[in-house]
């Protein structure tokens, strides 16, 4: 039985995740140099080199946390035949995105200077948006699990 709003719900906290590869967490300018904290690495602008970045540190294993989750919601979402699975996967997803929000402000220390006066990217919310999604696509997996209990017990 594919489900209803839980597939939305998964589908948006995928998409959630593959944002937080392209927008970046914290930026701070440190003497004319904008330096920027994506889940890829921490990249630098120079303010005199027409807006071109480069990457100065690369963070290799919170790239690929944040993609292993984005996955692991997609798997979640195609795994609707075992419903207690799913909300477990599901709940896996939010613990998961938790400890990698917190590994990217680990990482976000790396600014020069630290994160002092540094303004925080839309990418710094996504998590817990991302969260927000997984937790009611459990609850849309209990609604339906609910649903076919009622309806086996009309049988």
């Amino acid at each position: 039985m594919i489900q209803r709003v839980q597939s939305i719900w998964l589908l948006l906290a995928a998409l959630t995740l593959t944002c937080m590869l392209f927008l970046p967490f914290l930026t701070k300018n440190v003497n004319g140099s904008e330096f920027s904290i994506y889940t890829n690495g921490l990249h630098q602008t120079i303010s005199g080199d027409s807006g071109t970045g480069q990457k100065v540190e690369p963070f290799l294993p919170l790239f690929i946390s944040n993609i292993a989750i984005a996955v692991l919601c997609i798997v979640t979402l195609f795994s609707f035949k075992n419903r207690t699975i799913q909300k477990r996967l599901a709940s896996v997803a939010i613990i998961l995105t938790i400890a990698l929000s917190f590994w990217g402000f680990n990482y976000a220390q790396k600014i020069p200077g630290g994160i002092e006066g540094a303004t925080y990217g839309i990418a710094a919310f996504l998590p817990i948006l991302s969260i927000l999604f997984c937790a009611l696509a459990i609850r849309g997996i209990r609604k339906d699990e609910q649903l076919l209990r009622s309806a086996d017990r009309l049988r």
